[in-house]
């Protein structure tokens, strides 16, 4: 079982700052006061944020099965639906990861749009939206220039995305000591903190990676749709 765990600071992350103020509402643009001063707020608590982590797990012995739509990896049987399974198929190993911003930035946030002050709990919890995915973004970026022997990526999925049965959360989990970098499920399967994301990774040296694969994902939530189409 090769498991590791990144530990990551808002200084090693890259935001994606053009895209966060697009889904703020202000695309290619400033934001107007009182706005910017909240973002700026947003990203400075950020800055000291020391709960951003990631863990990954190799599982190299796998069988994926496109015509059925199921992943079988260490013990467990992944229903990821055909169009995954078909983006993972040429796959010589599956990594399996969590990733999270972190309980501060989650709690926070929350309690200012309970009702401390909900425009900037807004913006603070768009924040922990995007530092969340460019958590992702870093492991990813690690996991990529460790691999010298021409083996690539695909691009990351998670449990709910493209029909990928959400129920899976806990097969994932279980692959993964208790609570994985601080994270755990509720009994609805949301993750706790909020601003966390899990999934799995193809690797391979004939997998292909896609930049917004909206064309597989139905979601009008996710926020690369918002500011891409």
């Amino acid at each position: 079982m090769s498991i590791t765990e990144y530990h990551f600071r808002y200084k090693d992350l890259l935001l994606d700052l053009q895209s966060l103020k697009a889904v703020l509402g202000y695309p290619g643009q400033p934001l107007p006061a009182p706005f910017d001063y909240y973002l700026e707020e947003a990203l400075d608590f950020a800055s000291g944020l020391e709960d951003i982590k990631a863990v990954t797990r190799w599982v190299e012995s796998i069988e994926i099965e496109p015509s059925i739509g199921i992943i079988l990896a260490a013990g467990q049987t992944f229903e990821l639906g055909k169009t995954l399974c078909k983006e993972l198929r040429n796959s010589e190993q599956l990594l399996f990861f969590v990733c999270t911003a972190g309980k501060t930035i989650s709690d926070r946030s929350k309690e200012l749009l309970a009702g401390e002050d909900p425009a900037k709990g807004y913006i603070l919890d768009q924040v922990g939206i995007f530092l969340t995915e460019a958590v992702g973004n870093r492991m990813q970026q690690f996991i990529k220039e460790a691999l010298t022997d021409g083996r690539k990526l695909t691009n990351r999925y998670s449990p709910g995305y493209c029909h990928w049965d959400v129920a899976d959360q806990r097969k994932l989990f279980s692959l993964f000591p208790s609570a994985p970098c601080g994270v755990t499920l509720t009994s609805s399967l949301l993750m706790n903190p909020v601003k966390s994301i899990s999934g799995v990774i193809g690797i391979g040296k004939s997998v292909g990676y896609r930049d917004y694969p909206c064309a597989l994902c139905l979601s009008n939530h996710c926020i690369y749709r918002k500011t891409t189409s």
